[in-house]
């Protein structure tokens, strides 16, 4: 055993999306990196399907390059198709999704994290951390070298104890043709922390060589694609469509044919799988009234010819993969290309972490991604990224990065993560947030890049620009209040559609009108033209959901003079005979910094908080 003659200050480990987000961010911030990875072939891979963003997912990503992140412009560089979700909604529930050149996705990511400053990228199999006293000191691979450090970030993916299922058989595996991560989770139980198992699983990749396209209907993306960084100015890439086909009759048939050799229903997997994203199996099962199920058959990439089939997730043996694809439309001549699999992992109890992703048990130990129970590459990549924000901050001796529920979906996940916890692959979804009009995609940088630049990493160009932006914001709502249509100017109320005007109206007034646009009222007053279509898709959002948006705003102020009443960690909760002893378990099992983070614990009653808010008053608690 030897011990690596230069110590860091974080260590990351696993270059998952997690991985990647969290090393570059320390680094970014000033602190000596390493990121450890199984194989340094496997960074930022696309285990699962090739895309970005999403319904909430998109919103995601826009706050992770709002604080400074990498994969909004990553994705912005290799994606191959771009699409706005719920275009004809309104603004909070839009989201944007990109297809991914997959391995241009992640040899584009590779670079960064090998060009960036004070990082060094290794190759190393962890299998138990270094602890000194109460704290992580460093880690220690199978090969025996020791790496010391002041913080560990553990983002392990689906590899600790991974175990891949075709049909009936099985093989230790943490994504198809690499191996799990062996020794590090029952070394975690050690430590005191909690290890769950959860499922997950994938569909067979197709040959498009195969597939008949005539017979598919197409899906093509925006005709002007829009970013997912607030740094991109246009996508220049080319554009692939993806198509679109069902299951049907026959193929359901073939499936129920086949669930004595389905590891999900012979009790060979323990795991719990993710219910919002259902393997084929399940489908066919829980929804027999259902004839047909829609299948997105998405591109791996320009030059790929491996084609996603997105709904088709499976774990049956190779032999009824194939033949329940050959029963679809366009399909009926497939070949697969890799199968699918379903693939069981370790994980660890996210009630265990405080909100800055730093463990209870362990001082200094950070967790992100689906160690803690997540599913999704935009969920792991902003756990990432706060918890290498964090651990940078702890080294240089500064309070956390904590992100509330109003300021953001990542706010939203990590606050459900540590409160709830998570018998299932958890997702993002927009109903989980209180406040979607406040939370939109095209905000993003309005509630989250100034936290990123306190804290370190947004630069100061960026900065500056975001501050331009800020006083474009602001100079174009003083014209739209100053800038007034008179009665006598016929010509403008004929243009608007406004008939006879009896008074005079502001360009504001006339923009709160559902059928006028600020396009509309670009011939009025050529300061809005010059202001540029970002900044005037803001000021129209603003103008026209003012009433709502205020309403949200007041909701949130209500909220916040309870939710941030300070607990002490140490809190004697046995002392108090009001609550039950259900509520005490479960106060002391979560140790909430907070009466707003008491209050979401499940089993913690209304009768209860209002306990804690007569004795914490009584106790002249601040405010944190």
């Amino acid at each position: 055993m030897s011990t690596y003659g230069k110590k860091y200050e974080v260590i990351v480990v696993g270059a998952g999306h997690a991985g990647c987000e969290a090393a570059l961010a320390s680094a970014r911030m000033g602190c000596r990196t390493l990121l450890l990875n199984l194989s340094l072939d496997a960074i930022a891979q696309m285990s699962c399907n090739p895309a970005i963003g999403g319904l909430a997912k998109g919103h995601l990503v826009r706050e992770i390059d709002a604080l400074g992140g990498e994969m909004g412009r990553n994705i912005d560089a290799t994606g191959i198709q771009f699409r706005t979700l719920n275009i004809k909604k309104g603004p909070a529930v839009r989201a944007s999704r990109a297809q991914a050149d997959r391995q241009l996705y992640a040899a584009r990511m590779k670079k960064v994290v090998e060009d960036q400053s004070l990082l060094d990228l290794k190759q190393g199999s962890v299998i138990r951390l270094l602890i000194s006293g109460s704290r992580v000191a460093g880690v220690e691979t199978r090969e025996g070298i020791l790496f010391e450090a002041d913080t560990v970030v553990l983002t392990t993916g689906t590899f600790m104890r991974g175990l891949i299922h075709v049909g009936l058989r099985n093989y230790p595996g943490g994504r198809a043709g690499e191996p799990p991560s062996e020794g590090l989770s029952d070394h975690l139980r050690s430590l005191g922390l909690q290890v769950g198992r959860l499922k997950t699983g994938t569909p067979a990749r197709l040959d498009r060589r195969s597939i008949d396209f005539s017979r598919l209907e197409p899906q093509f993306g925006d005709a002007i694609p829009s970013p997912f960084s607030f740094e991109t100015e246009r996508i220049d890439r080319p554009q692939l469509p993806c198509h679109i086909t069902f299951t049907n009759s026959r193929t359901h048939e073939i499936i129920r044919g086949g669930l004595d050799r389905s590891p999900l229903y012979s009790g060979v997997i323990e795991g719990v799988g993710p219910r919002y994203c259902p393997s084929i199996e399940d489908k066919v099962v829980r929804f027999p009234e259902k004839d047909q199920h829609q299948i997105f058959l998405e591109p791996e990439g320009l030059t790929s010819a491996e084609v996603y089939p997105n709904g088709v997730s499976t774990s049956l043996p190779p032999d009824i993969q194939l033949a329940f694809l050959r029963t679809i439309a366009g399909l009926e001549k497939v070949e697969i290309m890799r199968p699918g699999y379903a693939i069981e992992y370790d994980f660890v109890d996210p009630i265990q972490l405080q909100l800055s992703l730093e463990t209870k048990e362990v001082g200094n130990l950070y967790h992100a991604g689906q160690i803690n129970g997540t599913s999704g590459y935009e969920e792991a990549a902003a756990q990432g990224l706060v918890a290498g924000m964090n651990a940078a901050l702890r080294v240089r001796g500064r309070e956390p990065l904590i992100i509330g529920r109003d300021q953001g979906y990542v706010g939203v996940l990590i606050d459900d993560l540590v409160n709830l916890g998570t018998k299932e692959p958890y997702r993002m979804f927009t109903s989980r947030a209180e406040y979607r009009l406040l939370l939109r995609e095209d905000n993003a940088d309005q509630r989250l890049t100034e936290l990123g630049y306190r804290a370190g990493l947004v630069t100061e160009e960026r900065w500056e620009r975001y501050v331009a932006k800020l006083h474009q914001i602001s100079r174009g709502r003083e014209r739209l209040r100053a800038v007034r249509v008179a009665p006598s100017d016929r010509d403008a109320a004929d243009r608007l559609g406004l008939g006879e005007l009896k008074n005079g109206v502001s360009l504001e007034e006339l923009l709160r009108r559902p059928e006028i646009s600020i396009e509309d009222l670009l011939f009025l007053d050529d300061t809005l033209t010059a202001l540029g279509m970002k900044v005037r898709e803001q000021l129209e959002i603003g103008t026209k959901y003012e009433g709502y948006i205020q309403r949200q705003v007041d909701q949130v102020e209500r909220f916040r003079r309870t939710e941030t009443m300070a607990i002490s960690p140490d809190f004697d909760y046995d002392g108090i005979s009001g609550l039950s002893a259900e509520v005490r378990e479960k106060l002391k099992r979560v140790r909430p910094l907070t009466l707003g983070q008491a209050s979401r614990i499940p089993g913690v009653t209304p009768a209860a908080i209002a306990i804690l808010a007569v004795l914490l008053r009584r106790g002249q608690v601040e405010p944190v």
